[in-house]
């Protein structure tokens, strides 16, 4: 929105939930999941376990101005020159489908330098990083212990020092709850401001896009929306820039079926919805003989970066991460064990204070049945099929995982844990693919400046 707006092009922004303040914000996990999340209907399926716990909601989104940049950690790694050709990187892979992206390094680095330099990331372009809390220095200390190296207070979009009309960061913990400092870059704070300055951007809050409509060309020619009324209208679009999540937003082109479009727009090779991914995702907690407080500071100020290789020797192809975690009592107690209780979790609790945590992150395969599709027969308050989506593991994710969470125990028992725990999967808000870029029209949805391959005017920007 703002991009576009700076250049002199009127921009209409559709968004399906409320139009938050600062604050609405409060320091409160659960409060701020009940606010700003997506909970409208849907149905998950698959062996993973995430759908076994969850079966409603085993992915987190955000309903509201801002969307999920209101809860993202603002972690900023680059892409690394392995993660953008993995096809040439991996070789073939039984059950997956991966391609190359149809970018290089080369030409991403100079969107990275601006992007870095506007969002003010920590630990680039002259930034410095944040003070380590107690959470990093922990996992450093039994990181380097181990002959790790490649540690640090991680690259992230919240400020150090005031920036951009934006507070230096408080160190208060909670950033994936709106960020009651101000400090933390999202599309909420900076964005939708500059781009509402110019005069030409319009936002429309709890405006929820039910279909994109086209011209007998095939062009997109605009957007019916449900108004806060409920009442359906119709805005006319140039270009339309669909930036819904890797849910809604396949649901959006598969729920724009047409005549024209039978399988739903921008669908031609049946990829709208495929290759949904949310990364592999661990967590482990430690416990200590003196204090952590962990829930101080930046939740994800820290990473170990070693891991991020192709190292197939390890057991799977790709690389990992281990960001800190550090979350607040509700949170870790119900990611110790979301849907149990007894002796042994409450001890975990008991010990809060004590706990040093970390979560695991890796790039789980594209994998064609792993999608986004419409349900068969149940429909939303404005009569559109909600959506399904399907999500089995990889055996390479699980291998990847299972090392993670070893070597993440190791760097604790190195730093001197009394003890460590394993955590399973959890709801992701790294939702990812569904609407994938490829150089190939047959292999992907839309090409690498996220142009349709089949429609022209018609972007998706998420």
């Amino acid at each position: 929105a703002n991009e576009p707006a700076q250049r002199g092009i009127a921009v209409v922004v559709l968004e399906a939930g409320p139009r938050f303040t600062a604050d609405d914000f409060e320091n409160d996990e659960y409060a701020m999941t009940a606010k700003f999340g997506w909970h409208d209907k849907r149905v998950f399926e698959g062996t993973t376990e995430a759908v076994a716990g969850w079966p409603d909601e085993p992915a987190s989104m955000c309903k509201g101005l801002g969307g999920t940049t209101l809860h993202w950690a603002a972690m900023c790694p680059r892409f690394l020159d392995f993660e953008l050709r993995t096809r040439s990187a991996y070789g073939p892979i039984e059950g997956a489908d991966i391609i190359d992206w149809p970018l290089s390094p080369a030409e991403l680095a100079p969107y990275y330098d601006r992007a870095e330099d506007k969002m003010g990331v920590s630990g680039t372009h002259g930034i410095p990083r944040h003070r380590g809390n107690n959470n990093y220095r922990v996992i450093a200390a039994g990181a380097r212990r181990l002959g790790y190296t490649r540690v640090d207070a991680n690259n992230m979009a919240i400020n150090v020092e005031p920036r951009d009309g934006r507070n230096a960061c408080d160190q208060i913990g909670f950033c994936m709850q709106g960020c009651t400092s101000g400090a933390k870059w999202s599309t909420f704070n900076v964005e939708i401001p500059k781009a509402e300055a110019t005069g030409r951007c319009e936002v429309r809050p709890q405006c929820m896009a039910l279909k994109i409509e086209h011209d007998d060309s095939g062009r997109v020619s605009g957007v019916v929306y449900a108004d806060p009324s409920g009442a359906q209208q119709m805005q006319k679009a140039r270009a339309v820039c669909v930036a819904g999540n890797a849910i809604e937003t396949p649901r959006l082109l598969l729920n724009s079926a047409s005549p024209a479009f039978p399988d739903g727009l921008a669908n031609a090779e049946g990829a709208v919805g495929r290759y949904y991914m949310r990364h592999m995702e661990g967590f482990v907690y430690a416990e200590f003989e003196r204090p952590v407080r962990m829930y101080r500071g930046i939740q994800c100020g820290g990473v170990v970066r070693d891991d991020c290789r192709d190292d197939p020797s390890r057991g799977f192809v790709g690389g990992i991460y281990y960001f800190l975690n550090g979350t607040h009592l509700p949170y870790c107690a119900s990611d110790l064990n979301p849907h149990g209780w007894g002796r042994a979790l409450s001890e975990w609790i008991e010990a809060y204070e004590r706990i040093a945590a970390v979560c695991i992150y890796g790039e789980d395969l594209a994998v064609a049945t792993n999608r986004v599709s419409l349900h068969a027969t149940e429909k939303d308050h404005y009569g559109l099929p909600i959506p399904v989506a399907h999500v089995d593991d990889h055996p390479n994710e699980l291998a990847m995982r299972n090392y993670g969470q070893k070597t993440a125990c190791a760097f604790y028992e190195a730093a001197g844990a009394r003890r460590t725990h394993e955590a399973y999967r959890m709801p992701t808000s790294h939702n990812m693919g569904s609407c994938r870029m490829s150089e190939d029209p047959r292999a992907g949805v839309v090409d690498k400046w996220g142009r349709s391959h089949q429609v022209p005017n018609l972007f998706v920007s998420d």
